[in-house]
């Protein structure tokens, strides 16, 4: 019905997907893994197979949810690049799928905005909490907590993201204009810089101070260190899904997918990282700079 020749309208009717539902079950398994990881549902003296999955810091459900996530991620998008391999992205679907993507980054934008209100929550408000909880909050950062410097690592994260955002700029436009060996450079060197990113962010966390193992107040250090690893770790996840993003655009376009005429999977994975890097400056001005500027 919804490639028969008498339709005569642009909308394009989806076939029958199983991945809807396929999504949810993994989401599920996800979120089972990560309380089973968390809490546990079993006790750890319990021996068998039941320990080994369900036992407190057992991370296999987690990763099983994870993979599933993965290939229906994978299975999902490939279909979506099978429609419009065979023509099903008219005009009119071409702008709802612009709307879905501007609709998404929107949503993320009010995920960011959730953890920035956490932060300055935690830093400006103390004041109008309980007694206990305002001895714990009456500093922020919290006393003993020896915060990044904001001008060595994390500026040159800052650097690094600034400059892959006018690559995938350059690649970008080079597509437009058919120049696709300049396009596959500008992404080939864009992915560099993220993968960059991500290993830098790797090696800052492990000379982070604070939240794991302080020597001073270990409670307030933990509040901050929650607060920093939740804004900072999310945003360096969705660099990782904007590398992917970027990379799965690569492979597309040197396999000749891509035209100046059609290429919205590689305008929504540059709207994405754009996205990205923008939240990255917040970041860098509001959890590096703000906070190392209070303790001088």
């Amino acid at each position: 019905m919804a490639h028969s020749s008498d339709v005569k309208h642009d909308y394009h009717l989806v076939d029958p997907s199983p991945w809807p539902f396929v999504a949810s079950v993994c989401m599920f398994v996800l979120a089972l893994g990560g309380v089973v990881y968390m809490r546990g549902l079993v006790e750890t003296d319990t021996p068998g197979l039941a320990t080994t999955l369900l036992a407190k810091g057992s991370p296999w459900i987690m990763f099983l949810g994870l993979f599933g996530i993965a290939m229906t991620c994978a299975g999902w998008w490939g279909d979506v690049i099978k429609e419009s391999r065979r023509g099903d992205h008219k005009p009119v679907v071409d702008i709802g799928l612009r709307y879905g993507m501007i609709l998404f980054i929107a949503s993320e934008v009010m995920f960011f905005v959730a953890w920035f209100w956490v932060f300055f929550e935690l830093a400006i408000f103390h004041g109008n909490r309980t007694e206990v909880l305002g001895e714990a909050w009456a500093n922020w950062p919290p006393p003993n907590v020896v915060t990044f410097d904001p001008f060595a690592l994390p500026l040159i994260n800052t650097l690094i993201l600034l400059l892959s955002g006018t690559t995938v700029t350059w690649a970008h436009h080079a597509l437009q204009v058919g120049d696709r060996k300049s396009a596959r450079n500008g992404l080939i060197i864009t992915i560099l810089l993220g993968m960059a990113f991500t290993a830098l962010q790797v090696v800052e966390y492990g000379e982070a101070g604070f939240a794991f193992g302080n020597q001073g107040d270990i409670t307030t250090a933990n509040l901050y260190g929650a607060a920093f690893f939740m804004a900072t770790g999310f945003h360096g996840f969705h660099v990782v899904v904007g590398t992917v993003f970027l990379a799965v655009c690569l492979f597309r376009l040197m396999a000749g997918q891509m035209s100046p005429q059609k290429h919205f999977g590689f305008e929504a994975a540059a709207w994405y990282w754009h996205f990205v890097d923008v939240v990255w400056l917040f970041l860098f001005a509001f959890v590096y700079v703000l906070p190392k500027l209070m303790l001088e």
